[in-house]
């Protein structure tokens, strides 16, 4: 099984994760989830692995956290992870797979962590 690593080209923890990757010999399998996100079914899988609920792994300082109503907190695990679909600008990154575990790179060293 691979390293797998959700991206954002445009963010420095992003890049510095990647590179961390490369620097230790892996050559991830990159998607870059603002072009590719993730399904459902996939960001129940990473939520799962991170031992997560889906609003600590949103961005909530971003304006469209707000502005999509997803500061509501009456809503239900469905309808946030369905705010993170309908915007994948709101998913925390990078988060990197590997071996059924996930790990979000903040700071980027926390993903070695998973590639023992």
């Amino acid at each position: 099984m691979s390293v797998e690593i959700y991206h954002n080209p445009r963010c420095s923890k992003s890049r510095q994760t990647l590179q961390l990757l490369e620097e230790s010999g892996f050559q991830p399998r990159i998607t870059e989830y603002l072009k590719t996100p993730p399904d459902k079914a996939e960001l129940e899988r990473i939520l799962d692995m991170l031992g997560m609920q889906p609003r600590e792994l949103m961005r909530k300082k971003e304006s469209e956290y707000r502005e999509a109503g997803l500061d509501n907190p009456d809503l239900t695990r469905e309808q946030l992870i369905q705010g993170m679909i309908d915007h994948p600008k709101l998913i925390e990154r990078p988060i990197v797979i590997y071996h059924g575990k996930a790990a979000l790179g903040r700071p980027p060293e926390q993903v070695l962590d998973i590639l023992k």
